[in-house]
């Protein structure tokens, strides 16, 4: 793949770069919860592309928005993500679902896992939306009531790992009201562990076995009993009820059935790897979306109300309402991209060639690491015009530059399967919120405003809300 029409003129030591020492090369410089910022900062200072290096593994930076569309689009074939993710979580007994496979075999499970997350299915599994919905707001409103300030960093946690677990796999684990939130725990501290494995310099774990890392491989225990348990589950509801096999009313019955088709390629463990894809990818990415999304409303209050009177003009009862009536809030979902461009839960995306290829004039050779930063030009003056500034109208007068620039979802033939889902699952928590509460007060746990922490996603520090119930007073 070329991204230039000119001739090679530079091989990757040419390229500027930070100062670097010996065998720990930038890795001093790069905390892992701040390598976004980082990165970005350096992009800044060395260019559209340059070099760094996490201990003996050197890392080319890319920052220039058309050649990172452009390499998006040149996957699966020239670019793959990079292989150390697929051995650090095949080490803790991971079976590749759809996020890290490659090949044949991401294209057979691609088409099992694009018809699961398709409009149509989506809709289908609507009510289990709706219901954790109304849970989310039960919650809310007891709170509420109690003139109790809400963690809404928590509450969005358990909102999404309720609406993947009751959608996906038909699973009422229901944490918003039960108080069980194991299941989002290992979650997010199995996402938290993979992430931090990923960006060290050298796998010190295959030798010393940390008190962290013995906690990481209980909780990827507990998550896969969790994960076989949801498909045997969906295995005996299947062979139960005939009828399900012709209407499935979860994706992982969906997936099965797929699965069970000749030759579909499919076995137990890539069904495995895919339900385990969608806790882990499913769950942190949409609440810190959510997170970020309420934080910038109610910094923006002329953007807040309008927000809420969309809802209240378009949603006459969270009791009934339709994925159509979802699907019209198109201020809302106008104010969530606004938001994932300014922060996004993935700002960056590291790759790997997969063979010799060319990127901005510079020789890549093959095994060659890639790191695009997708947060730069998206937030830049030069390409967006009051580019810092939260501005949902711009994504309703179809804002030719936001669009393009803006990939909270990557782009080309993996771009993110459940990206109809996401925004579905933002728009009801939304709904929820604006239809039944006026919102307070919105306030970070510490400092003056919330901090951008980079785990296996980027998210806000924990934030609180207050809400009072539509129509009542400060006295009642």
């Amino acid at each position: 793949m070329n991204t230039a029409a000119m001739p090679v003129s530079r091989e990757i030591a040419d390229l500027p770069a930070p100062p670097a020492l010996p065998f720990l090369g930038n890795a001093h410089q790069l905390n892992p919860r701040t390598i976004h910022r980082t990165m970005e900062k350096w992009s800044g200072r060395y260019g559209p592309i340059f070099r760094a290096s996490i201990g003996s593994r050197q890392v080319v930076v890319l920052s220039d928005s058309t050649a990172i569309t452009q390499v998006l689009r040149a996957r699966p074939d020239t670019f793959r993500r990079p292989a150390v993710t697929t051995d650090i979580s095949a080490e803790l007994g991971g079976a590749p679902g759809l996020l890290l496979a490659e090949g044949d075999e991401w294209l057979t499970q691609r088409r099992m896992v694009m018809h699961s997350f398709s409009p149509a299915m989506v809709r289908a599994y609507f009510v289990r939306l709706r219901q954790v919905g109304l849970r989310l707001a039960q919650r809310w409103n007891a709170a509420a009531q109690a003139q109790q300030e809400i963690d809404l960093s928590g509450d969005l946690k358990r909102y999404t790992v309720d609406v993947i677990a009751g959608l996906a796999f038909g699973e009422d684990v229901n944490t918003l009201l039960n108080g069980d939130d194991k299941l989002q725990e290992d979650v997010s501290e199995v996402m938290a562990g993979v992430a931090r494995r990923s960006l060290m310099p050298f796998p010190y774990w295959r030798w010393l076995r940390l008190p962290a890392d013995r906690r990481l491989e209980r909780r990827v225990r507990a998550l896969h009993a969790a994960t076989d348990g949801f498909i045997d589950q969906a295995r005996q509801a299947l062979a139960a009820d005939p009828a399900l096999r012709a209407q499935p009313v979860n994706m992982l019955q969906a997936m099965l059935l797929a699965a069970d088709k000749p030759d579909s390629g499919v076995n137990q463990a890539v069904i495995s790897g895919n339900v385990s894809t969608m806790l882990l990818g499913g769950q942190e990415t949409t609440a810190s979306a959510l997170a970020w999304l309420i934080w910038l409303l109610w910094q923006n209050r002329t953007a807040l109300e309008r927000a809420q009177q969309e809802v209240l003009s378009k949603i006459s009862d969270t009791n009934t309402m339709t994925p159509e009536q979802v699907d019209g809030l198109d201020y809302v979902e106008a104010c969530a991209l606004e938001a994932m461009r300014l922060k996004p839960p993935a700002p960056f995306l590291p790759l790997q060639a997969l063979c010799e290829t060319t990127v901005l004039n510079v020789r890549l050779p093959a095994d060659t690491l890639l790191w695009c930063v997708l947060r730069h030009d998206s937030v830049a003056e030069a390409f967006i015009p009051e580019a810092q500034r939260f501005t949902p109208e711009r994504w309703l007068v179809n804002d030719g530059a936001a669009r393009q620039l803006s990939l909270p979802f990557g782009a080309g033939p993996r771009m993110c399967p459940g990206r109809y889902l996401a925004l579905m699952e933002i728009k009801v928590a939304m709904a929820t919120l604006l239809a039944s509460f006026d919102v307070t007060q919105v306030r970070p746990l510490t400092g003056a405003a919330p901090s951008e922490v980079m785990g296996f996603t980027m998210t806000p520090t924990p934030l609180a809300i207050t809400l009072r119930q539509r129509g009542s007073t400060a006295m009642d």
